[in-house]
């Protein structure tokens, strides 16, 4: 008997420690690890920058308020800022808080409610961010949704035009649906977006919770669509697993937010920053953005020679280090099975392998890791029964 609600769906793994891209069990057994805490530890386990920033920190205070200036927020403010098309950031807890500060935001600055969210997109599990959500599943139990969110289909324009009406305030946006399945938005889709979203006064909203921070090899998702979003959300790997959210907006809607507008006791909270300092300072590094797209493009190299002819196995996609194995049925079991071989990945929906390593990993880790997946794919030990 636990004494933790059974929200998760949990394996059988305990985790003892972790360094790296290695994960070590209470038992001593060690696993490759190609989710990264939910795409969270984007520089892997325990990095020794994050970790020298942590204990500087924790040397210094740990906690005081959002009533007294705190410079670290402003720096990692000012990371952000300089790496999006955003001028100002509001810190929190999560992605999920994130998005609810977006969807906040958006409809005191413009005086609407409603918001034009995508079919099979996931911003969170708190009521807005829920009702954002376009998956019944996550809706299924809770009663009535948070007015004012549609739902079109993802990549359909046309739906989005035949949506929007004077009420609405905002489109929200994954330009890759990590959750709902590893569905990469269309250029010109986006592009087209852009160009409604100023014909009407919409606000754009990007939610990079799980695609920002050097994911797919740009700072942000957005950046390889030539984009200029109005509001973007992050999280997963701004800290390398300290809870931190940030959301990232432009000048035009500071006033929207001033003394009351919203809070967060914890939000930017100094270990957080200090955690947030080290990831930014090292992942916006061209440098490095360069060697996670190279890295990326080397899996998918990989992937494709050792699994694309397994017969389940429909096609294999991604951007940067942000890849997805779709199959031809349910993969659910697959993951006990490699979690027993000693790799532990992810799925999206329920017919998608999903592959988040740490951006540090190195080509000897992704060879391992495919070679792993391929062992485990083609020797029958795909079969449920």
């Amino acid at each position: 008997m636990t004494a933790l609600f059974p929200t998760y769906k949990r394996f059988n793994l305990a985790v003892e420690r972790a360094e790296g891209t290695t994960v070590e069990d209470t038992d001593g057994k060690t696993y490759l690890d190609f989710g990264a805490g939910i795409g969270v530890c984007n520089l892997g386990h325990r990095h020794p920058a994050v970790q020298e920033a942590l204990e500087s920190q924790l040397n210094r205070y740990w906690h005081v308020s959002n009533l007294y200036h705190n410079p670290i927020q402003e720096k990692v403010a000012e990371l952000l800022t300089t790496n999006t098309s955003g001028d100002q950031v509001f810190f929190c807890n999560s992605g999920t808080e994130a998005n609810e500060a977006a969807i906040k935001l958006a409809r005191k600055a413009t005086g609407k409610h409603k918001i034009i969210t995508f079919e099979q997109s996931f911003h969170g599990r708190t009521f807005g961010a829920m009702a954002a959500t376009g998956q019944e599943k996550i809706h299924s139990g809770f009663g009535p949704m948070l007015e004012g969110f549609s739902y079109v289909p993802f990549n359909d324009i046309d739906a989005v035009k035949q949506a929007v009406d004077g009420e609405t305030a905002a489109v929200m946006l994954e330009v890759i649906q990590g959750e709902g399945g590893l569905h990469m938005a269309d250029a010109e889709f986006v592009q087209e977006l852009e160009k409604i979203c100023a014909e009407h006064h919409l606000l754009l909203i990007v939610d990079e919770v799980q695609t920002g921070i050097g994911r797919t090899g740009k700072p942000f998702a957005y950046q390889h669509y030539g984009i200029s979003p109005d509001i973007i959300t992050s999280a997963k790997g701004l800290a390398n697993g300290v809870p931190v959210g940030a959301m990232i907006a432009k000048e035009s809607l500071r006033e929207a937010f001033g003394p009351g507008a919203h809070a967060a006791t914890f939000g930017g909270n100094p270990l957080a920053m200090a955690a947030g300092e080290a990831v930014l300072t090292h992942v916006f590094q061209d440098d490095f953005l360069q060697d996670v797209t190279k890295k990326g493009q080397y899996l998918k190299k990989r992937l494709k020679e050792a699994i694309s002819d397994v017969p389940i196995v429909s096609s294999i996609r991604g951007k940067g280090l942000m890849v997805g194995i779709e199959c031809s049925e349910d993969v659910s079991h697959v993951v006990p099975q490699l979690i027993e071989q000693g790799l532990l990945v992810l799925v999206a929906g329920s017919t998608i392998i999903r592959l988040l390593p740490p951006l540090t990993v190195n080509e000897q880790e992704i060879d391992q890791a495919v070679d792993l997946l391929r062992d485990v794919l083609t020797e029958k030990k795909i079969s449920s029964h």
